[in-house]
């Protein structure tokens, strides 16, 4: 697809040098040749201020146009100390993939290039997709690498207070407010601090937990990370490489305290949020925050980040019969171990990851398990098929650039990959799929067969990533019952509609979380929760709406998700907000991305 006398390098320099040219000309003819038909254009922040992609080969034409002039992008070329410019296979597609570098008036920025041949243009290579994303604000560097902070090497004051000393008054805040309260400590809540931090944005994190780390800690006994270790660092501080591929929940909560002691983090922790008010004139919120040791305070941060996690609230299902349930009954939020129910009968309400690990926890402590199935299920082994997606982050790349690649995939390119991946996974599943359905398990593969990470990225859930107990399922050792086969609870257990009696000390409604927009509402009322609108799932703009960017309501803003999600995005959202202190950006978000 490419001409055998050109390096790599050179066909990549020689395409962003027309590119270059022809943004700066402009050169709108020059501009429209250097573009697939199909093509899509994703600026994070470097171009627009916003995070959006653009498809089709007009569209792009125009939002370029549209942004050029001001942000002034120039001298585009292929990055020596990124990974060269290589052959690539991408959402099934074979490209020429190059990671570049460039700049703006503003800023500095990163890009990714895949050019594939145009055959209605004689197979010349065209760009099929195109990134620009911000990597610095010019004169607001962070301070790492050389730019680390000196210390102090002379003239000490032996009298005054040392590192530790300031360290602990800095994160008390008697004099001060912070410029932004995170809510959440968990990855979200610590890599957006991280990365605030490194931008010297004053950042407090506020955590209900005891102790730092108990948002993993005090999950239930079994569990463990369902991706291997290499996909889910924190940003700056990589996990040993010593550490296991598959990370227990006790050892992750662990690394947060180094993590927050290591990254000089201010973190509250046994102190509730319960909400705020937002003061237009002053561009401040009122913040009343509750400790632990009953004393109250209250803060007036410019910027609120909630890093609660995709969803906030537990789902409790009406279930009308429930009550007349005479045992235990637990959502899986409140879900320790299964050593208090051995030789006991346990109903688990739901079949995502939690259900799943929560029935085989009571199996494996000794308990007669039903698994009750609301909805079909997404089932995927966990090797290698739940991993097939990460594939990237194991071919050798550093993870800066597998961060850059991943976000450089389009939405509509990365459905078409997952349904790519959903087929090979089924493929190589398809023995304990079979099984499964033999004994009745509802099966489903996702929104047009795009798989668990859509159903992720869409609902927060609805997939099991197998460690045993769908085999348990299909070997019988686990029993299944469909939630529509239930007539009603009685004191006993579940009643089915064939008329027998699901006997149960203990019923685990294992039904996920309430979505975002219901703990917006409680916490800041009708009128922010109408203002900021869906959080989560997809938008207009091929994003997820609300994340990671400006919300509707000033000195709003949301980070949830992965590991990975969380390290890659809190980059871009400590960068906004820094753009915000600095006065290059609005604190609103503008109604049209276009032109904000």
């Amino acid at each position: 697809m490419l001409p055998r006398t050109e390096t790599s390098e050179t066909i990549a320099n020689h395409w962003l040098a027309r590119f270059e040219k022809a943004l700066a000309e402009p050169d709108d003819i020059l501009l429209e040749t250097l573009f697939h038909p199909d093509s899509h254009w994703r600026d994070v922040l470097a171009l627009t201020w916003h995070i959006r992609t653009v498809s089709g080969l007009d569209a792009i034409l125009r939002a370029l146009k549209a942004h050029v002039a001001r942000a002034n992008p120039s001298d585009f070329r292929t990055d020596p100390h990124r990974t060269a410019p290589r052959l690539v296979t991408r959402a099934g597609t074979n490209a020429f993939e190059a990671i570049f570098r460039f700049e703006t008036d503003e800023g500095r920025g990163s890009g990714v290039l895949r050019l594939i041949p145009d055959a209605s243009d004689g197979n010349t290579p065209k760009a099929w997709t195109l990134l620009t994303a911000l990597d610095e604000i010019k004169g607001f560097e962070e301070q790492v690498g050389r730019s680390r902070p000196t210390g102090e090497s002379y003239s000490r004051d032996f009298r005054g207070p040392n590192w530790l000393d300031l360290r602990k008054s800095a994160a008390e805040y008697v004099e001060r407010d912070p410029v932004v309260l995170v809510v959440g400590g968990g990855q979200a809540g610590l890599s957006i601090a991280a990365r605030l931090t490194q931008l010297q944005v004053d950042t407090l994190i506020v955590d209900r937990e005891q102790r730092i780390g108990d948002n993993w800690r005090n999950r239930y006994h079994a569990l463990t990370l369902h991706n291997q270790v290499h996909v889910n660092h924190l940003p700056y501080m990589p996990f040993p490489p010593n550490w296991p591929a598959y990370l227990p929940k006790d050892k992750v909560a662990g690394w947060f305290e180094s993590y927050v002691e290591s990254m000089e983090l201010n973190y509250w922790t046994a102190t509730e949020f319960r909400g705020g008010t937002y003061n237009e004139t002053e561009e401040r919120w009122s913040v009343p925050l509750h400790r632990a040791d009953g004393t109250k305070r209250e803060l007036r941060p410019r910027h609120i980040v909630m890093a609660t996690g995709v969803s906030g609230i537990p789902n409790l299902p009406d279930i009308p019969t429930l009550r007349n349930f005479g045992g235990k009954i637990l959502h899986s939020s409140q879900y320790g171990d299964g050593e208090a129910w051995k030789g006991k009968s346990a109903l688990v309400i739901g079949t995502g990851n939690s259900g799943h690990d929560i029935a085989q926890d009571l199996y494996s402590s000794g308990a007669k398990v039903t698994l009750v199935q609301r909805s079909p299920t997404l089932i995927v082994n966990i090797e290698p098929s739940a991993q097939l997606p990460y594939a990237l982050y194991d071919e050798g790349p550093p993870l800066e650039d597998c961060d850059l690649i991943t976000m450089s995939i389009p939405l509509q390119l990365s459905r078409k990959s997952h349904r790519l991946l959903t087929e090979q996974a089924r493929k190589l599943d398809k023995k304990l799929l079979d099984g499964l359905e033999r004994v009745g398990f509802k099966l489903d593969f996702g929104e047009d067969g795009t798989g668990w990470q859509f159903k992720y990225l869409t609902r927060g859930g609805g997939y099991y990533f197998n460690v045993g107990c769908s085999d348990l399922i299909v070997e019988g050792e686990i029993g299944l019952v469909q939630f529509s086969d239930i007539a009603g609870f009685v004191a006993e257990g579940a009643r089915t509609r064939a008329g027998d009696t699901l006997a149960a000390d203990l019923i685990v409604l294992a039904t996920g979380y309430k979505g975002q927009e219901v703990l917006v509402r409680k916490l800041f009322g009708e009128d922010v929760a109408a203002r900021v609108g869906p959080i989560w799932g997809f938008g207009d703009e091929q994003e997820l709406r609300n994340m990671f960017t400006r919300s509707a309501q000033s000195g709003l803003w949301f980070i949830a998700g992965s590991f990975a999600q969380c390290r890659i995005y809190s980059k871009y959202l400590a960068l906004q907000i820094k753009a915000c202190e600095a006065g290059l950006l609005p604190r609103l978000r503008a109604p049209s991305a276009v032109s904000a």
